[in-house]
């Protein structure tokens, strides 16, 4: 009754204030949250589709790629995580050695374990090429590829190997052990990663073989450092007074004494000018 009695330009104020109230309200109350719950099914989805695939993938892998997996994690692990490093610390035993046999020896020893991880990464490599999804989308491809280039490279420069004494001998030595020192830890960096991956691509287990990788490269690291601290620590032995000097035998100090009593001691007589002169042509 009120409302009928208003004004007419009054109802149509209030109608506006009505209507311009109503619209929002009803928007935010009623079609907002299914637009946010649209969105959010939609994010939802795509997240449980994304699962679904990966885990189909897992399903359908074939025993036959789980093997391939675990043969060129096998190859890589002995020639990046084992070979490599034993290699160096041949060739560091070498550098101790004064010459002879022995550091020819070291040499070769040296020369066949790097080319014996050469090969066997090389036939990672092409595993890999074959046999798996080579997008390169994570950091275990890229590292592997940039190691495998790496790894040729420093062949070639060792191969071509300046005689001692060329000028150019101290920078070939200087690359050849950096680059060698470089692929040696980003190779070791790149197992981890590729038992990361191992365990993410067939949902096995990866522990123990971790614990096992980094058990012998801890060995490899305290051998390295042992090194060089081996002929210190048995110089401190001696230091300390650990070997007590040998007293003589009898033969050499009967040698001692004839080589004293057949010495001519000349002595010098005081006296004159002309004793001296006689002194020196006695």
């Amino acid at each position: 009754m009120f409302f009928s009695h208003l004004p007419w330009i009054l109802k149509m104020q209030v109608s506006h204030l009505l209507g311009s109230f109503t619209i929002p309200a009803f928007y935010y109350v009623f079609l907002l949250p299914l637009v946010s719950c649209s969105s959010h099914v939609d994010v939802t989805a795509s997240t449980n589709h994304k699962n679904i695939k990966e885990n189909l993938h897992k399903l359908q892998m074939s025993p036959q790629m789980s093997s391939y997996i675990a043969v060129h994690g096998l190859l890589l692990w002995v020639s990046m995580g084992f070979l490599m490093p034993v290699g160096i610390l041949t060739i560091r035993m070498a550098n101790k050695e004064e010459g002879g046999r022995r550091v020819k020896v070291l040499f070769y020893l040296h020369a066949i374990l790097q080319i014996l991880a050469l090969v066997l990464a090389t036939i990672a490599a092409v595993m890999s090429i074959k046999n798996f999804e080579n997008s390169f989308n994570n950091n275990h491809q890229r590292l592997g590829l940039a190691i495998y280039g790496a790894i040729w490279m420093q062949a070639l420069i060792g191969f071509f190997r300046p005689p001692r004494g060329n000028k150019r001998r101290s920078t070939w030595y200087l690359t050849h052990w950096i680059l060698g020192t470089v692929i040696s830890l980003v190779g070791i960096i790149n197992i981890y990663t590729g038992l990361k991956a191992y365990h993410k691509k067939t949902s096995r287990s990866s522990g123990i073989w971790t614990i096992l990788f980094t058990a012998e490269v801890s060995f490899i690291a305290f051998f390295y450092l042992f090194q060089d601290k081996w002929e210190y620590i048995q110089k401190q032995g001696l230091i300390l007074g650990n070997s007590q000097p040998t007293p003589p035998s009898d033969q050499e100090h009967a040698l001692t004494q004839r080589d004293i009593n057949n010495q001519k001691v000349l002595l010098p007589v005081p006296c004159a000018k002309r004793n001296a002169l006689r002194n020196l042509f006695d």
